[in-house]
This record gives C-alpha cells, structure tokens and sequence, in this order.
C-alpha cells in the first residue's frame, strides 16, 4: 500500500487538501471549514502548495507537478483535454465534447468534470456552458473567482 501524505492551504477559495505519494498528487479538493484532516506533508505536498500560492498570486500560469489523473478511459481523455486549455481561456462543454471526437457527449463531459479530483491542476474551472457558467464541484461562487482571477479581475 503506498504511503500518503497530506496537506492544507489556505486560498482566496477556502481551505485546499492536497494529497500525494512519494511519486504524485494524488488530489486537490476544497475542505470544509470543520472539515479535520491529519496533516503530514511530503516534498510533493510542500511543492504543490508553493505552485498553488504562486498561481494565486498570479505568479504561476501552469503547474509543474506529477499528478495521477484517475477514472474512466473516458474520463482521462477528458482531463487531457482540459490540460491543453491555456490560462485565462474557456471552452465549452460542447467544444471539449467535439475536441475528443464525441461530439454528443457534452453531458458526459460535464459528468466527468464533475469527478475532478485535482481541483485547479486539471483546469476544469475553464469549461463553462454555451448559456453561461455552468457547474463546479467545488460551488459556482469557486468557479467565478478562478475564472476572474485568470481574466486578471481578481
């Protein structure tokens, strides 16, 4: 069984969990504000924290970190895609759906964007609705600040 470390960081969004291996992030999800957590930092942790502070700083456009991405086949394909969406930018849940070749699978989409586990590292905060912002996991109040954020509104 591998080892996991864990990590909080407090953010313009709310408190952040980040866990990883010795090897990758693991997850980046907004916590409760109760929400208790055993904290036990790795380097990696340490490392995603400091890109995560640069990035709210608007020091940092990208990350440089090895993440696990998990789910479906269909969903991987999906958070591939949403890596390639530049800072600052948007797509739709429909241009994702066509950019992988399933171009009636805009709900699909939206379902595995829902299943994010690396909340702001896989940038679906930048996939919105053709008829406005869409959903986010971690709330649309979440969504809007890093989307303004990105447009240099924050």
């Amino acid at each position: 069984m591998e080892e996991v470390f864990c990590g909080v960081l407090e953010s313009l969004l709310g408190k952040l969990k980040i866990c990883a291996t010795k090897e990758v992030i693991l997850c980046v999800d907004f916590l409760e504000n109760n929400t208790k957590i055993e904290i036990r930092e790795n380097s990696l942790v340490i490392e995603c924290k400091k890109q995560l502070k640069e990035y709210f700083l608007k020091e940092r456009r990208g990350f440089d970190l090895p993440l696990r991405i998990c789910g479906s086949e269909f969903e991987k394909v999906v958070y591939g895609e949403l890596l390639k969406i530049p800072y600052g930018e948007v797509r739709t849940y429909k241009q994702i759906a066509q950019n992988i070749n399933k171009s009636k699978a805009c709900r699909a989409v939206g379902n595995a964007n829902s299943k994010n586990k690396l909340a702001i590292l896989v940038p679906c905060h930048r996939v919105v609705a053709k008829s406005g912002i869409g959903g986010y996991n971690g709330g649309i109040d979440k969504k809007i600040k890093l989307l303004e954020l990105e447009k240099g509104l924050a």
